[in-house]
């Protein structure tokens, strides 16, 4: 059946379907010898050659994998940065015939887990709101925090033109003024833990995500390192939304 070349050049791990679509807006990218215009569609056999900004692509199917990355503090997760900070992406190990795609992001100023995959149909399905995909996080705020302000939050917050609210938020510790929760969600939008604090005042001093899915942040993993999932693993999440 044919598809849309995003969906194919994705799953093949050459970029997201978003930055493939840059790319063809930009006219960028060549099948076949001509231009391809957003909602074409393709047969992957009939793909003869590929061009993306005048380099050519060249697709080879590898097993699907995917890496458990312990971001800390200061990177960011872009592949280029103007500014010459630092990318997650550096520090990752270079697949010879498709690209690692982030699975989410996080801000610079939150560590913690970050899934990585070569599977591009993966990352959108464990991305997409409607399979929702449970994310945890430590965060630590600042201030006294009142009951109907928890509650607000678990109840719903309009930010953005769109509802967002926790899954849960559990009481963990206090410090002198500094309080930890644990909190879960099921979308991934930008900023929306430390927005939903913001909307009811309370400043955010340190935020770990902990969880995402079935797959926890190892405790034997360091700041900064990463490993590659078993295969039974691997084929856990891909159960998980239906692949």
């Amino acid at each position: 059946m044919a598809e849309k070349i995003q969906k194919i050049l994705s799953n093949c791990g050459v970029d997201s379907r978003r930055n493939i679509e840059k790319h063809i807006l930009n006219k960028s990218l060549k099948i076949n010898g001509k231009i391809v215009h957003i909602g074409e569609r393709f047969l992957k056999k009939n793909i003869k050659s590929i061009f993306l900004k005048k380099k050519k692509i060249f697709i080879k199917n590898e097993k699907t994998k995917i890496l458990i990355y312990h971001k800390p503090v200061g990177e960011i997760c872009t592949k280029k940065d103007q500014y010459n900070r630092i990318t997650v992406f550096k520090k990752l190990p270079k697949l010879f015939f498709s690209k690692w795609i982030s699975i989410g992001r996080l801000d610079i100023n939150t560590s913690g887990l970050l899934l990585f995959t070569n599977f591009g149909e993966l990352a959108h399905r464990l991305m997409h709101p409607s399979y929702r995909i449970k994310r945890e996080y430590l965060v630590c705020v600042l201030g006294k925090i009142l009951k109907k302000k928890i509650l607000l939050l678990k109840k719903g917050i309009l930010i953005n033109n769109s509802i967002s609210k926790f899954h849960e938020i559990i009481f963990l510790k206090k410090k002198k003024k500094n309080q930890w929760f644990k909190v879960s969600l099921f979308q991934g939008k930008n900023r929306e833990v430390r927005l939903l604090w913001n909307a009811i005042n309370i400043k955010v001093n340190r935020l770990i995500r902990i969880k995402f899915g079935i797959i926890t942040l190892p405790k034997f993993l360091k700041s900064g390192c990463f490993f590659e999932l078993s295969y039974q693993k691997t084929k856990n999440i891909l159960s998980l939304v239906n692949l």
